[in-house]
């Protein structure tokens, strides 16, 4: 898969609602997984969006998630971009760079759905997300 770049939206708790809005709008295919999909044990979080995807005839790619009990939501604050694919080194250049001057708020490591992911904030306070797919064998 080429990497990709598209904007990820967090909600505070209605991303399903969100993302089913943006559906009807654009139509497309919409995939969703809880926190409860990934083991969760926390009650509050087990019903709620770990990762939503639309993709959409025209090309668009909307992502987005629930936040989490301790993450802050501040509308209008509530985008990151998010990088996407399986080059990995192509992606880990992209991290580095824009990981320099700036914040790692994630390091960029294994996580429980199998790839790699990481978020930081580059020296312009833009929020990025990155996540290198592990290749389908």
């Amino acid at each position: 898969m080429a990497s990709r770049l598209n904007p990820y939206f967090s909600f505070p708790g209605n991303a399903r609602e969100a993302m089913e809005f943006y559906q009807r709008v654009f139509g497309g295919a919409l995939s969703m997984d809880t926190f409860g999909t990934y083991g969760t044990d926390d009650p509050a979080l087990t019903d709620k969006i770990m990762h939503a995807m639309l993709e959409t005839d025209q090309g668009f790619t909307l992502m987005a998630s629930d936040t989490t009990p301790g993450m802050e939501h501040d509308p209008g604050n509530n985008v990151s971009v998010s990088l996407s694919g399986d080059d990995a080194a192509e992606l880990r250049g992209f991290w580095a760079r824009l990981a320099e001057g700036g914040t790692v708020t994630m390091p960029l490591e294994k996580q429980v759905w199998g790839d790699e992911f990481g978020m930081c904030v580059d020296r312009y306070g833009i929020a990025w997300m990155v996540n290198i797919g592990q290749p389908q064998g």
